[in-house]
């Protein structure tokens, strides 16, 4: 047993040093002084002071950021009210065929989805800009804000809601004060996976942006076809530490929306 468990311990330590080896580089040479990632010849903050000196950038990442907030902000409404359908429809088969088109939009290829919604907002008018890009974010996040919330509606006991009615409540008194409250955790989580989903999604905003309008994963790709750039490796570091922030925010607020017994169990 225990050698068997130093060789899981090497096989982690191996993938995390695949995974983040090759982010940790990059971070390295967003210091670098010269222009290139190969030789190194000393340490800058130039990389970062050129990427806040760049008007339009700064334009692109509040693009992004107001996209994603936007998204996952009405996703997670949309996605909160679709598992609350979904957890109450009586038949087995109608609420089966509800989750598997819930699923369609996570299991179907990104190029396949960015190509439809083109398709779609080409024939119904919509300009390719701001709209269509919100639009497409809040359509591939709410399936996932939907699997965040109903497990935990589905771990709620219905004695609690009995007891709400039994005592008075109204729908809304229960749906407000024991339904929501109780799958918070599932709510944030939901909240959290839509918000880093769309601050990194590529293939599908590549089809819906236009002329005017783009998001930082778009723009990096733009850059990184012109060449190699440390600018490229700056913008990575600070998007990356972003998402450690988010990820580590929402580990924070997963602990203090534990009960406090559980805790101390063992």
């Amino acid at each position: 047993m225990k050698k068997m468990s130093n060789v899981s311990k090497l096989y982690l330590a191996v993938v995390f040093v695949i995974l983040y080896a090759p982010i940790l580089y990059l971070m390295f040479y967003s210091f670098n002084s010269g222009g290139n990632m190969h030789d190194w010849e000393g340490f800058t903050l130039d990389w970062y002071k050129e990427l806040f000196q760049d008007t339009r950038l700064l334009v692109i990442v509040l693009n992004t950021v107001v996209i994603a907030l936007l998204s996952a902000v009405i996703s997670t409404i949309i996605g909160v009210l679709g598992a609350l359908a979904i957890h109450y429809v009586r038949k087995n088969h109608w609420r089966n065929t509800l989750l598997s088109f819930n699923n369609v939009l996570i299991v179907s290829p990104d190029v396949i989805i960015g190509a439809s919604f083109l398709i779609m907002f080409t024939m119904i008018g919509i300009k390719l800009g701001f709209v269509s890009v919100l639009l497409s974010h809040i359509a591939f996040c709410v399936p996932i804000v939907v699997l965040m919330v109903l497990p935990k509606i589905q771990e709620m006991s219905s004695t609690l809601i009995d007891a709400a009615r039994d005592l008075g409540a109204s729908r809304w008194d229960v749906l407000s004060k024991v339904v929501l409250p109780y799958i918070t955790p599932g709510i944030f989580a939901g909240f959290f996976m839509a918000l880093t989903y769309s601050l990194d999604d590529f293939a599908v905003t590549f089809f819906v942006t236009g002329n005017g309008f783009t998001t930082l994963s778009v723009e990096i790709y733009s850059l990184a076809r012109r060449g190699i750039s440390l600018n490229i490796n700056a913008l990575s570091t600070l998007l990356f530490l972003f998402t450690m922030i988010l990820v580590v925010g929402y580990y924070f607020i997963t602990q203090r929306n534990k009960p406090a017994g559980m805790g101390a169990r063992k």
